[in-house]
């Protein structure tokens, strides 16, 4: 296990609202795929510190302490590092896309400034394009520059698929593919990389001049500052809300309205083990919850960019069955997952995978949280189309007579498909929603046999999702294993916060997992490993959107019982304890607290928003 890897949470996330690449507390930046999230990896070292590439500046001496932070209400990075003999700052930032202002290329500007004293710092960029699959080729060269009335340098790396420039200030060495430099960074002095995709290769590497003017730095603060400006919430943990809001906001795909489940891969789920996915695609279950976050914070228009994105799919369906769970960010199917090989993986932790099986699954439930979403986006931001409507219609109709089917469920397990409680619960919701959509607009619908099915659902989950020997909703039916998406079923509206048996629900999940139940150090698990089968081996950590989960159930529950709203709080507090040092979390939490799975993840944010509203309410707020 090499020594060379950083922790997963020991990074920060740069972005430009089309990709974005992870710096570590080094400097490095160690993943990064150009142009778009989905596109194959310029710099990959997370996932093979020795031939994945990175882009570092880097302290030369070992003796620097390395600290990071955000400037404020931006996702603008900011890296210090600290020794006796100086300090300097490390600024990166990817220039935001937008086509009205020519800013359109995939970019990362680096800018070192000398603080205190004097700092000897190295600059090596070592790109290995298409999963290090393939190694480029670099040229130096050295042009005036007529706007800075200077030399620079421009070094342009190229292979048959791709190619990137660097342009800096400075004299630059090319060996084995590498760009290296070393400079003593003083008081006062500033020295700038920035690295661009080259699109096609042909494009000239002096066009990348420009992005070293200063004010591109202000117009990127500016615009994340301005974004945020319009969040409407002003409740308690207003900084770790508004932190989570500017990570989904990276996360989401300007050129296509699309938003990402995180813009990695293969960050393993536990080290070592196997639990290795590509999260690179937009989920319509991870989006629609995203959504519904933004909606709550007032970020409407990122909601209507959405809506439009998921209409072009259901149109673009052959038939409302056929709607995929996940797709490109284009609109595409995913491709059938494979696997990289040659690369070792996180700390070994192999396979390393491109694509993703689960995309020839079934999940009914993706079909609810779609219908939950549009119904939510008309009800509060813009009413839908008669046409849209046509195509959710029969969307509906679908389920109606398929909800019965098994499927593979909302955790995409490989062990076969099941009745899944929680996929059942969905179905309901896209019923009950599409009702209550159709009667506030007055659309035509099957009225009379959608509430016929909707009651069947509901009944069906009663008497075969619920397991009166250990008092609890199961993971599927006939089971008696807990699964933490049952923890969603009182903010889905599906059962009340207070009916009985939600409270043994939520009693029985807040057991440790020796005990049957979920929680362990107040952390929650999605189910228990030991006592079912979902057709992987090893572990996995705690599950950080499901914890964000038991809190907002316990919120509801808690409004009639103060000591559940006081857990609810507690568990809380403890959870926030888990993020890193910038407020980002990945998918999972690890036996010692570290962050595992991919990173950041959405899902996580989303779900932390959404319990830190309900709870900021249930305490007074108001909000």
């Amino acid at each position: 296990m090499s020594s060379d890897y950083q922790s997963i949470e020991s990074h920060g996330v740069i972005g430009n609202l089309r990709t974005a690449a992870l710096v570590d507390l080094r400097g490095r930046i160690d993943w990064l795929c150009a142009p778009d999230f989905d596109s194959p990896s310029v710099f990959a070292s997370i996932l093979d510190s020795e031939r994945g590439g990175h882009f570092s500046v880097t302290p030369v001496e070992d003796d620097v302490i390395s600290k990071q932070y955000y400037l404020p209400e931006t996702n603008v990075l900011v890296t210090r590092f600290v020794s006796n003999d100086g300090v300097a700052e490390l600024v990166d930032f990817m220039p935001v896309y937008d086509p009205a202002r020519g800013r359109t290329r995939t970019a990362v500007v680096r800018r070192v400034t000398g603080i205190r004293g004097s700092l000897k710092l190295r600059m090596e960029c070592a790109p290995e394009f298409d999963y290090a699959r393939q190694k480029p080729e670099a040229q130096v060269t050295r042009k005036f520059d007529p706007i800075s009335s200077s030399v620079r340098e421009s070094i342009v790396f190229t292979s048959d698929a791709q190619a990137i420039g660097i342009v800096s200030d400075i004299p630059t060495s090319i060996n084995d593919g590498r760009a290296t430099a070393e400079f003593e960074c003083r008081e006062g002095e500033r020295q700038i990389f920035v690295m661009g995709d080259l699109n096609p290769p042909t494009d000239s590497v002096e066009s990348l001049f420009y992005l070293i003017d200063d004010s591109l730095m202000k117009e990127t603060i500016d615009y994340w500052r301005n974004w945020l400006s319009q969040s409407s919430y002003t409740g308690r943990w207003r900084e770790m809300v508004h932190r989570s809001a500017l990570t989904l906001k990276l996360l989401t795909h300007a050129p296509t309205g699309a938003i990402v489940a995180a813009p990695t891969t293969s960050l393993p789920e536990f080290i070592g083990g196997e639990r290795n996915w590509d999260y690179r695609y937009s989920w319509i279950r991870d989006a629609s919850f995203t959504i519904y976050a933004f909606l709550r914070l007032g970020f409407n228009e990122e909601a209507s960019r959405f809506m439009q994105w998921i209409q072009k799919r259901c149109e673009e369906a052959n038939s409302p069955g056929d709607l995929s769970l996940m797709y490109t960010l284009s609109g595409g199917r995913v491709d059938t997952e494979f696997e990289l090989d040659h690369l070792d993986g996180y700390r070994d932790s192999k396979p390393v995978r491109v694509g993703n099986d689960a995309t020839h699954q079934l999940q009914l439930d993706i079909y609810g949280e779609l219908m939950d979403s549009v119904y939510i986006y008309n009800r509060d931001v813009s009413p839908i189309s008669y046409d849209f409507w046509v195509h959710l219609a029969e969307m509906v109709d679908w389920v109606c007579d398929n909800w019965r089917e098994m499927d593979d469920g909302i955790w995409e397990v490989r062990s076969g498909r099941q009745h899944f409680v929680y996929s059942k619960v969905m179905c309901w919701v896209a019923v009950n929603r599409a009702i209550r959509l159709g009667t506030d607009r007055g659309f035509p619908m099957n009225r009379e046999s959608w509430e016929e099915t909707q009651n069947e659902i509901y009944q069906e989950i009663m008497r075969e999702g619920w397991n009166p020997e250990i008092g609890s909703f199961v993971q599927s039916y006939g089971s008696s294993t807990l699964d933490a998406s049952i923890l969603a079923m009182p903010f889905l509206f599906f059962i009340s916060p207070t009916d009985p048996r939600m409270l043994s629900t939520l009693d029985a999940a807040m057991r440790p997992p020796h005990a049957g139940g979920l929680l362990s150090n107040s952390l929650v698990y999605r189910y228990n490993l030991e006592h079912t089968d979902d057709g992987l081996d090893g572990e996995e950590g705690a599950f950080s959107m499901c914890t964000f989960w038991l809190v907002e159930s316990l919120t509801r529950a808690g409004r009639f019982e103060p000591a559940r709203l006081d857990k609810a709080r507690l568990i809380f507090e403890r959870m926030l304890g888990y993020a890193n040092h910038l407020g980002l979390y990945a998918e999972e939490v690890g036996p010692v607290g570290e962050a595992l799975g991919n990173f950041p993840q959405a899902f996580t944010h989303v779900s932390l928003i959404s319990a830190a509203f309900d709870l900021d309410r249930a305490l007074g707020s108001g909000v």
